[in-house]
């Protein structure tokens, strides 16, 4: 029996325009939103292919993408246009403002506002503005946070702050290259590992499962992530490492005797079955030791994927490898003679 995993050709996306896009009511309803980021995600060399692709998950356990950062929401005319249209919505990630006074109050009439940070001793004071800065070249930041029920999103806990054009805040969760590349890790799709069985029958008991993949299958995936009017970016790419195999019982061996089949530069895993191979030890496969009764074995295949990133200013680094795993029913059945 031979397994065979297969995927479908890549598709093509261009990468977006950059554009002073800042609005603050990114969330496409009307409504200021700290969950909604301005962050830009394209796909250079076109998203992963096939009909199904799925996240990655990280090997280390501790790591998060980020909880929280700052970024440009309005400039003062659009903040002025937003006050007066609006009115309504967050001016800090667990802080909300309805009403038009309260606005005018902190960004028209320069009246000090208090910041919402429980991680701080007491919240901190932030000064007024006159008349929304109009006639100053920047832009106003806030907050962001994908999850606002995320202990770690505290930290961001600014209400919405003057910086100058052409300049990042001196803040600990200001945007950086690498906090981009994070960004970008989350949002990379990898092709899912579907599994095929050829020939379509019950794997036998002590003969070998080959197992391979054609050359080309999986590719390097790239996301870029860009910060519009800030000028930062930050490119993650996943390449896809190895193939780890899980036999779903204590009851088999695999080949190599780690389960991890290396994928070579062309994309490719292991060598295909051939007429003739059955008493073959396959470079990449499984030998059942025990028939399955009850119920199937689960074949677990997963890819691993090594992930690393560029971004503004030559920044560079690597980020936690990440995974991809789909499961196969295996029936395995007891034969005592078989004829070649």
């Amino acid at each position: 029996m031979t397994v065979a995993l297969a995927a479908s050709p890549a598709l093509a996306f261009g990468v977006g325009d950059t554009k002073d896009d800042t609005k603050g009511d990114t969330n496409g309803s009307g409504s200021l939103s700290a969950s909604a980021s301005s962050i830009r995600i394209s796909y250079p060399n076109g998203k992963a292919g096939g009909d199904k692709q799925g996240g990655l998950a990280a090997i280390d356990p501790n790591w998060e993408p980020p909880a929280c950062w700052y970024e440009p929401a309005f400039t003062p005319e659009q903040l002025k246009d937003f006050v007066d249209t609006d009115g309504g919505g967050d001016v800090g990630i667990h802080e909300s403002w309805f009403g038009k006074e309260l606005w005018t109050d902190h960004y028209k009439d320069g009246k000090p506002a208090d910041n919402f940070d429980l991680h701080a001793p007491t919240d901190s004071t932030a000064e007024g503005y006159k008349d929304y800065n109009l006639g100053k070249d920047g832009y106003f930041w806030r907050g962001i946070a994908p999850d606002a029920s995320d202990p770690e999103s505290w930290d961001c806990g600014r209400i919405m702050f003057w910086v100058d054009a052409g300049e990042i805040p001196d803040d600990p969760n200001a945007p950086t290259p690498k906090m981009l590349a994070e960004y970008a890790y989350n949002e990379v799709e990898v092709p899912e590992t579907e599994i095929e069985l050829k020939p379509e029958t019950r794997s036998t008991v002590n003969l070998p499962t080959w197992v391979w993949l054609d050359e080309g299958t999986f590719k390097e995936v790239t996301v870029r992530a860009e910060l519009p009017n800030t000028g930062l970016w930050a490119e993650t790419t996943a390449k896809p490492v190895a193939l780890h195999l899980d036999p779903g019982t204590d009851d088999a061996e695999t080949y190599p005797a780690s389960g991890d089949c290396e994928i070579d530069d062309d994309g490719s895993i292991g060598t295909p079955y051939a007429k003739g191979d059955a008493d073959r030890t396959p470079p990449c496969g499984i030998r059942y030791l025990r028939a399955s009764t009850d119920a199937p074995y689960q074949l677990k295949a997963s890819i691993t994927w090594q992930i690393s990133w560029e971004g503004t200013g030559g920044a560079n680094g690597d980020l936690p490898d990440g995974t991809f795993e789909t499961t196969q029913d295996m029936n395995v059945q007891e034969i005592q003679s078989i004829n070649r």
